[in-house]
């Protein structure tokens, strides 16, 4: 009996902990929000921002010093490539210290 009552339990718990687990993923997501006007430099944007932008590309930067660095990088390499939006979706130091790696996608209007 305290067999059965304990796989009872175990099954709520691990029901309740999908059931949470899940609906945490939904919180994620977020609505989908108009992308900023276009300027006349690339604009970074949130990935619900890019709902009807045309993907034009994607570029990456591998650098020594911060993660600014970075992403002055992408936005420089988005402006040759005359895109109007980038959205960055890695940004991190590589197993080097000090040395950054960054990946981007471009988008336009």
């Amino acid at each position: 009996m305290a067999i059965k009552k304990r796989e009872n339990t175990m099954r709520l718990l691990s029901a309740l902990l999908l059931a949470t687990t899940l609906s945490a993923c939904s919180v994620l997501q977020g609505t989908p929000q108009p992308a900023p006007p276009v300027t006349e430099h690339p604009q970074e944007i949130q990935r619900s921002q890019t709902q009807g932008l045309t993907k034009i590309g994607t570029v990456t930067a591998l650098e020594r010093g911060s993660p600014m660095d970075t992403e002055a990088v992408i936005k420089a390499k988005a402006a040759a490539a005359k895109a109007d939006y980038y959205l960055i979706i890695l940004n991190d130091e590589t197993v080097m210290p000090g040395q950054w790696y960054a990946q981007a996608i471009l988008y336009r209007k």
